[in-house]
C-alpha cells in the first residue's frame, strides 16, 4: 500500500507543476488556466485588463486549491488511512488539512474582496490608480485600445509574457501584471544568462536580464527577462533607451548581424541624387516609420553584364525595411553567402545585390 500512496504523492506532484509552470507540451494540450476558463474570462485581445484581473483571481483560486485536491485524492487511492475521519486520520494528515484548508479560505476570502465594486480592490487596479491619471478606468480603456492594435511587441519565456505597445510595457504573469508608462521609465540590462543549448531550439542562447524603474512617486521597479535575439525588435518598440552596464556583452541575432553588415556596405556606396524636378521623398511603405532613403542604381557591372539590372523604381524604402527584404530572399540555411547574394527588388523585381543599393544624398 506504501507503494500505491507514494506513487500517487509523486505523480501528483508532476501534475501540479506542470499546472503551475505549464511547459510548452501542456500549454499546446491546453492544459492552463486560461484555456480551462476561456469561456469565463473572455478575450484577452478585447478586454486586457479585465481579462488579466479575472485570470489572476481565478490562478491565485486554483493553486491554492490544489494542495486540497491531493488530500481528497490519497483518501480515494488509500481508503484505509480514514481520512475523512478526523477522530481516527493520522495527525499529520489533520494538520495537513487543517493548513491548507486556512490557506484557501483566506484566498476565497481575498478574491471576494477583490471582486467588489467590480473588482475595484485588485492589485492590477491598484497598480493602475498608482499611474496617475483622472480615472484607473480610462487608464485601463487606453491600455485596451492600444492592446488590439497588431504592432505591439510581444514575447513569452515561461508562464510570463511582455507586451510593448506604443504608450505601455506589460508584464503578465501568473499571479500578477506589471504596468509602465514608456514615458516613465528607465530600463537598464543588469545581466545576461548564456546558455550553452536550449531544450526548445537545440542551440546556444543568450536571456537579458532588464529592470524597469518607474520615475513616479510609488511606482514599482521590475525585471524582464528576454531573449537577446528579440532585443533589437524591443529596442525599435520602446521610445525609452535600454542601458547596459559595461561589462554586459549582448549578442545579437544573425539577422541583426546582418543589417549591420549590410548598413556599412551601403554607406560606402556611392550615393544618389535627386533629380531636381524629382518630388520630396515619402515615408517608407514597409513600415511607415522612416523616411524612404534609399534608392536602387545597378552599380555591380558595367552596362548589360552580369545578373543585376537597373531599376527604375522611384526611393520608397528605407534601408532597414531594404535589409530585411533582402536577407528574406536569401538562403536560410546558408547564412554565410547572403552578402554575396542577390535579391529582386520588392516593387518591380529587377534584381539587385548590396552593391546596386544607394542613400539618397
Amino acid at each position: 500500500m506504501v507503494s500505491v500512496e507514494l506513487g500517487f504523492t509523486l505523480g501528483y506532484i508532476l501534475v501540479c507543476l506542470c499546472f503551475v509552470a505549464p511547459p510548452s507540451e501542456f500549454r499546446a494540450a491546453g492544459i492552463t488556466v486560461q484555456n480551462i476558463l476561456a469561456g469565463w474570462l473572455g478575450s484577452e485581445d478585447l478586454h486586457f485588463i479585465y481579462y488579466h484581473v479575472k485570470r489572476t483571481a481565478a490562478t491565485t483560486l486554483i493553486h491554492a486549491a490544489l494542495p486540497l485536491g491531493y488530500y481528497v485524492g490519497l483518501s480515494i487511492v488509500s481508503p484505509h488511512l480514514q481520512l475523512w475521519d478526523f477522530a481516527l486520520a493520522p495527525t499529520p494528515a489533520l494538520v495537513y488539512f487543517a493548513v491548507f484548508s486556512t490557506i484557501f479560505c483566506g484566498v476565497v476570502v481575498m478574491n471576494y474582496i477583490w471582486s467588489r465594486k467590480g473588482w475595484e480592490r485588485h492589485p492590477i487596479v491598484a497598480r493602475l490608480k498608482s499611474l496617475g491619471g483622472n480615472s484607473w478606468r480610462a487608464t485601463a480603456s487606453n491600455i485596451n485600445v492600444e492592446f488590439r492594435r497588431i504592432d505591439k511587441f510581444s514575447s513569452g519565456i515561461g508562464g510570463t509574457r511582455l507586451y510593448i505597445t506604443d504608450s505601455w510595457i506589460l508584464k503578465t504573469g501568473p499571479y500578477n501584471v506589471d504596468i509602465a508608462h514608456q514615458a516613465n521609465v528607465h530600463l537598464h540590462v543588469i545581466r545576461t544568462e548564456d546558455h550553452v543549448i536550449s531544450h526548445e531550439t537545440g542551440t546556444s542562447i543568450q536571456y537579458l536580464r532588464i529592470a524597469v524603474k518607474q520615475l513616479s512617486q510609488g511606482g514599482k521597479t521590475f525585471t524582464i527577462r528576454l531573449n537577446s535575439t528579440e532585443y533589437g525588435d524591443l529596442k525599435n518598440k520602446l521610445s525609452a533607451p535600454i542601458h547596459a552596464a559595461r561589462d554586459v556583452v549582448i549578442r545579437q541575432s544573425l539577422s541583426d548581424m546582418f543589417l549591420e553588415a549590410f548598413r556599412e556596405q551601403v554607406s560606402q556606396n556611392p550615393h544618389y541624387t535627386l533629380p531636381e524636378d524629382a518630388p520630396p521623398t515619402e515615408p517608407c511603405i514597409g513600415c511607415m516609420q522612416t523616411q524612404s532613403n534609399i534608392k536602387l542604381v545597378k552599380h555591380c557591372e558595367e552596362g548589360d553584364h552580369g545578373e543585376c539590372v537597373q531599376c527604375y523604381c522611384r526611393p520608397m524604402w528605407c534601408l532597414e525595411c531594404m535589409g530585411k527584404w533582402f536577407s528574406s530572399r536569401q538562403d536560410q540555411a546558408r547564412p554565410e553567402r547572403w552578402l554575396a547574394g542577390d535579391s529582386p527588388c520588392p516593387t518591380c523585381r529587377a534584381k539587385f545585390c548590396m552593391l546596386d543599393v544607394c542613400f539618397i544624398a
